[in-house]
C-alpha cells in the first residue's frame, strides 16, 4: 500500500471574507515531513536515541497524523520497557487497528530507509519542534482573530487570553533545562569565590542586618512582604526600591495597584528627604524642609525608577510591561503592590485558585527575566488572634500557594499597633518593627528590628548609625542629633517618644510651600 501524499490544497477564499482573514488562513501550516520521517526512522534504526528525542518532542508536535500515531506508539513501547523495532511496532499498531491507517508495514519500512545518519536525530527533532511552535502561534493568533470579529468581543479579555496562551507556549520551551554538573560546579565555584571576598551577590536592600540574613535580593526569586493593614508594607518596599534605584543605580519598576504615581512619589520624597509629610499637606514647610525637598527630588529625578499606576492589571499585562523594561532599560527589580489587587485571568475561577495561578506566574516571571520580584500581600485576621499577635505562614491571605511558590516570605510586625502610645513608650516599643524572615528557600530563618518613623513613612536600621545627610543644621554632640532623633544608652536610634510640638525659640519662621 502506498503512502497517501500529504498535501493540503489551498482553500478558495470566501468572497465575503476580509483580506486579513485570507492572509491568515489561506496558507499551508508550517511543517517538514522529511524531518518527521527522519526522526521516526532514526528511532527505529537506533532505539538508544529514544530518550533523547522524547525529551524534545511530543506526539502533538508532528504535523502528519500518520507520523503522530507512529511516534506515540514508539513512546508506548519505550514506556512498557519493550524493545523498539519495526516488527514490534507493527504488531502493537496492528492490535490497536492503526497500522493500516498510517500506511501499513510498507510505510514503516519506508521510514527506516528515509534516514542514513541516525546520529542527527536530535537535529531532525529540533526542526520538527520549530515547525510545531510556529503552527501553535498561528493557532493562537487565528483563534484570537476569529473571536475579535464577534460582536461581543472585549479587547482587554482577548489581550489577556492571547498573553496567557503565548506565556504558556514560552514556558513549554523551558521545560527541558538540563544542565551538565560541570557547568553547575563552575557557577558554585564562582559563588564561593565571591563569598570569600565578602561580596553580597544579591541586590542590597539598604538595611544591613536584613542583607546579612538574605544575602541581598537574588535573581529568579519571588519575595513576599506580608503584614496586616497599616504595618508599613508599602513603605518598606518603597524604601528598598529607593535604595536600589538611587544608591545602586539599578532600574526598578513599581507596579502600584493601590496608590497613584503622585502619592507614591510624594512618599518617596518625604522618606528620602526626611520631611514630615503633614507639613507638606498643611503648607507648613520651613526653609530647611525646602532644601531637603530639593535634594530629594533631584536624587529621584536622576534615578531609574518607573511607576505603573494603572489601577487594575492582570499578571499578563504586568509581565508585558516588565519584559519591555527588561529589554529597554535592563530591569533589575520589580515591586508589586499588592497581589490581592492583581486582576485574575479568569474571573470565574475560585479566588484561591486565582491567587495560586498569579503566584505561580510571578515565580515564572522572576525566572524568565532573571530578576527578584517583591510582591506585597495581606495577612488574614487570624494573625491578630494569637497571644502575641505575631504572624505565621499560615496567616497568608487567600491561598497557601503564595507560601509554596515564594522563595522568601517576610512579615512586618509592630507591637505598638496593639497598645496605646503611652504604653508603647513605657515598654520601649514605640516605632519598633520586627522584620520576620519566616521562609527563605536558600537561607536561614531569622528576625531583625527596624525603626519606623511614621512622619517620614520610613524604616531605618537602628543598629547602623548614619548622620542625616539632608539636615545641614544637624549638630552631632556624641549623644544626640537634633533631627527629631536621639541615641539611646544602648547606642540605637529611636524616635522622640511623644507627638508634642514644643515651642522652639530658635525655630525658623514658617514659609508657605512653593514647589
Amino acid at each position: 500500500m502506498t503512502l497517501e501524499t500529504e498535501t493540503v490544497k489551498r482553500r478558495k477564499p470566501n468572497k465575503k471574507s476580509e483580506s486579513a482573514n485570507i492572509t491568515v488562513f489561506d496558507h499551508v501550516p508550517p511543517h517538514n515531513l522529511d524531518a518527521e520521517r527522519a526522526v521516526i526512522g532514526a528511532l527505529l534504526l537506533n532505539p538508544l536515541l529514544c530518550d533523547d528525542v522524547i525529551s524534545q518532542l511530543r506526539d502533538s508536535d508532528f504535523y502528519s497524523d500518520a507520523n503522530r500515531r507512529i511516534f506515540k506508539n514508539i513512546i508506548g513501547l519505550r514506556n512498557d520497557n519493550s524493545g523498539i523495532d519495526v516488527t514490534l511496532l507493527a504488531d502493537r499498531m496492528s492490535k490497536s487497528e492503526e497500522l493500516e491507517t498510517v500506511g501499513g508495514a510498507a510505510y514503516l519500512a519506508e521510514l527506516m530507509q528515509s534516514v542514513h545518519v541516525t546520529f542527527h536525530a536530535s537535529f531532525y527533532a529540533s526542526i520538527v519542534k520549530e515547525k510545531s511552535l510556529l503552527r501553535q502561534l498561528i493557532h493562537i493568533t487565528s483563534s484570537i482573530t476569529q473571536e475579535a470579529y464577534s460582536p461581543d468581543a472585549i479587547s482587554k479579555n482577548l489581550l489577556n487570553k492571547s498573553s496567557q496562551q503565548v506565556f504558556e507556549l514560552c514556558e513549554s520551551l523551558t521545560m527541558n533545562m538540563i544542565v551538565d554538573i560541570k557547568t553547575a560546579l563552575d557557577s558554585v565555584r564562582d559563588y564561593i569565590d565571591s563569598k570569600m571576598r565578602g561580596v553580597i551577590d544579591g541586590i542590597k536592600t539598604g538595611f544591613p542586618r536584613l542583607d546579612e540574613i538574605l544575602e541581598g535580593l537574588h535573581s529568579n526569586e519571588l519575595i513576599i512582604i506580608a503584614a496586616r493593614p497599616s504595618m508599613g508594607k508599602t513603605a518598606l518596599a518603597t524604601n528598598i526600591a529607593e535604595h536600589v534605584a538611587i544608591d545602586q543605580k539599578l532600574s526598578v519598576l513599581m507596579v502600584s495597584l493601590e496608590m497613584s504615581a503622585f502619592e507614591l512619589t510624594l512618599r518617596m520624597i518625604c522618606s528620602r528627604g526626611r520631611i514630615d509629610s503633614e507639613k507638606i499637606r498643611k503648607n507648613r514647610m520651613l526653609q530647611s524642609d525646602h532644601e531637603k525637598f530639593q535634594l530629594a527630588t533631584n536624587e529621584l529625578a536622576s534615578s531609574p525608577i518607573f511607576i505603573d499606576e494603572t489601577p487594575s492589571r492582570t499578571i499578563s499585562e504586568i509581565a508585558a510591561v516588565a519584559r519591555r523594561l527588561k529589554r529597554q532599560m535592563d530591569l533589575k527589580l520589580l515591586v508589586i503592590d499588592y497581589i490581592g489587587l492583581i486582576e485574575p485571568e479568569n474571573s470565574m475561577d475560585p479566588r484561591q485558585e486565582q491567587v495560586s495561578k498569579i503566584a505561580r506566574r510571578l515565580k515564572g516571571l522572576a525566572r524568565e527575566l532573571k530578576i527578584p520580584i517583591i510582591c506585597l500581600a495581606q495577612l488574614n485576621r487570624q494573625a491578630e488572634m494569637t497571644k502575641d499577635n505575631r504572624p505565621k505562614l499560615s496567616h497568608l491571605r487567600e491561598s497557601g500557594a503564595i507560601e509554596q511558590d515564594a522563595d522568601v516570605v517576610i512579615f512586618i510586625h509592630r507591637e505598638d499597633r496593639y497598645m496605646s502610645q503611652e504604653e508603647a513608650i513605657q515598654k520601649g516599643l514605640l516605632g519598633k518593627a520586627d522584620i520576620i524572615v519566616a521562609k527563605q528557600r536558600n537561607g536561614r530563618i531569622d528576625d531583625t528590628v527596624l525603626q519606623w518613623t511614621g512622619e517620614f513613612t520610613r524604616f531605618d536600621d537602628p543598629t547602623y548609625h548614619t548622620v542625616d545627610e539632608y539636615n545641614e543644621f544637624a549638630v552631632y554632640s556624641g549623644s544626640n542629633i537634633n533631627n527629631d532623633k536621639f541615641e539611646t544608652d544602648a547606642g540605637q536610634w529611636s524616635n522622640k517618644t511623644s507627638n508634642q510640638n514644643p515651642i522652639d525659640i530658635d525655630a525658623e519662621p514658617e514659609i508657605p510651600a512653593t514647589f
